[in-house]
């Protein structure tokens, strides 16, 4: 049991992991209750014809996050996972028959995007780049690595001398017109367009910040032996050893609130577990909806149907594959970009024409066999989960029309084993989300002001998530987890800073499952 000095953490997910980790490493007495039977939340794995694949994000990013919240636990990443950086960042291709490489070598990239698109387009392209990297440098201490703030707050971060700086991130264009100040070529647009995807949002809709994720990108994609998820398992690992206590297959049926403040939880078993904080890793419109209590309710404000970000149709797959030689990373494009996102946020249905993002899970690390691979393929789809999901002749339909744009670019799936999952399948994985993956969307200059930051209206409440502040995406989450972890220690006094050396402890405890949680 947490205790009334503990911390009770609802959810193994990436922000509730990082929590762990550096509460755990304070002396803190961290409980931390997950529905589903593995820590991960959505870096998780399924079962594919007796093959386990990851099901959930494939690309890590952002090396120091984790190295700094292993070397705050007083370990090394290193020690814990092998991580590959991979010469490549991802292979693009065009039904046209083109395609295009970028490199972890910003020549090698340049070079290629000289050869496929011409001089011009390569200077544009540098241009870009190097506006993706002021904006990454303009807002990586003062915005993303900071609590939450309004539009006041970060004006002060750069007063009086640097407001240069806040301007140069240029909120108020969008995506897609901007990259029309750099390219030419359609297919460039296209492609750096996408990036607004990572973050679950339309290009034509979202804000021109988001290109700094394409240098984030640049700054290195690394490939992890064992997976994603090794990465949540290991982090749970360290956790425990560092004295946390993981209780598997337990629904948080509501959060107790006692004397206006968050006191623990209460499973449906009708176990309670007593906190003097509580840290929700839950989607925040969980908390919003009541899925937790009517309590607990007005703490934070949930997300509407029309703000929330892409969900997916999401495959896993057993295949063999020919013509098109994958890497582990692969998007292949649609010819009509603005319809495919015209389809999902306009009309909220599954685009007549996909691009898709393969993984190809058995490349970039060890030499690949002969036989099937494990894939994974992703197509954008509405967060319509608790609304009007898709059906499976839609989802069939969808996915006969994935298999014909992987024809047209020169790949060909033989599936032997297939496990799709779509909107309604997250929704009930992740309540109150609609299946959205991202949280809010990223849609213009006030969407990234209107993620709750760690402190929620109820005392003793905390959130961390991708769906609160800083954002969506691995190493935001992780962010998030720290950012909280911070202001629970703040709020208690405990300011401090060391780095522990990590020892044997911890524990973790199955319980009954049970249907709807966070």
């Amino acid at each position: 049991m947490a205790g009334p000095d503990g911390v009770v953490i609802i959810g193994a997910g990436m922000a509730g992991l990082s929590a762990a980790v550096l509460l755990a490493a304070r002396g803190v007495p961290v409980t931390v209750v997950e529905r589903m039977a593995q820590p991960g939340g959505k870096l998780r794995t399924v079962d594919v014809g007796g093959v386990a694949i990851d099901a959930g994000p494939t690309v890590f990013t952002h090396r120091p996050v984790f190295e700094r919240i292993f070397a705050d636990a007083g370990a090394d990443l290193d020690d814990h996972l092998t991580l590959v950086k991979s010469d490549r960042l991802a292979r693009h291709a065009w039904q046209d028959g083109s395609s295009l490489d970028l490199w972890a070598d910003h020549q090698r990239s340049f070079d290629a995007v000289s050869q496929f698109a011409g001089p011009a387009e390569a200077d544009g392209w540098q241009r870009f780049q190097r506006e993706a990297a002021r904006i990454w440098n303009a807002l990586e201490t003062r915005f993303m690595e900071s609590p939450a703030m309004g539009p006041v707050g970060l004006t002060l971060k750069y007063a009086p001398f640097h407001l240069h700086e806040m301007f140069a991130i240029n909120p108020f264009q969008t995506l897609w017109k901007a990259l029309g100040g750099y390219f030419r070529d359609p297919r460039l647009r296209q492609l750096y367009g996408r990036y607004a995807t990572y973050s679950g949002a339309d290009p034509f809709q979202a804000s021109a910040t988001l290109m700094l994720i394409a240098h984030l990108e640049a700054r290195g994609v690394w490939l992890v032996d064992g997976g994603m998820h090794e990465v949540a398992r290991q982090m749970a690992a360290l956790a425990q050893r560092l004295g946390a206590r993981f209780v598997y297959d337990a629904h948080v049926a509501e959060i107790l609130v006692r004397q206006g403040r968050a006191a623990g939880v209460r499973l449906a078993s009708g176990e309670e577990i007593i906190g003097g904080d509580v840290l929700s890793n839950s989607d925040v419109s969980a908390i919003a909806d009541g899925k937790f209590g009517l309590a607990a309710a007005g703490a934070v404000t949930g997300v509407s149907p029309p703000d929330r970000s892409l969900s997916g149709l999401v495959t896993m797959m057993t295949a063999h594959t020919s013509g098109f030689d994958l890497d582990r990373h692969n998007v292949f494009f649609s010819t009509d970009y603005a319809a495919e996102f015209a389809d999902i946020f306009g009309q909220g249905r599954l685009p007549e024409q996909p691009s898709i993002y393969v993984c190809a899970q058995d490349r970039g690390i060890h030499p690949p066999g002969t036989g099937p691979e494990r894939l994974q393929l992703i197509v954008n789809a509405p967060a319509t989960g608790d609304l009007r999901p898709p059906s499976e002749e839609e989802m069939a339909r969808c996915q006969t029309a994935t298999l014909a744009v992987l024809a047209k670019c020169g790949l060909t799936l033989k599936p032997i084993a297939v496990h799709p999952v779509g909107p309604a399948m997250f929704e009930a994985l992740f309540p109150s989300s609609g299946g959205a993956l991202y949280g809010r969307a990223s849609h213009g200059w006030q969407a990234s002001f209107r993620r709750p930051g760690s402190k929620t209206k109820l005392p003793g409440l905390w959130v961390a998530s991708g769906s609160a502040h800083p954002g969506a995406g691995v190493p935001m989450a992780a962010l998030s987890g720290r950012l909280a972890s911070a202001a629970i220690l703040k709020a208690r006094g405990l300011t401090r800073t060391f780095h522990p050396v990590a020892t044997a402890g911890g524990m973790s405890t199955p319980k009954a499952t049970a249907d709807n949680t966070a």
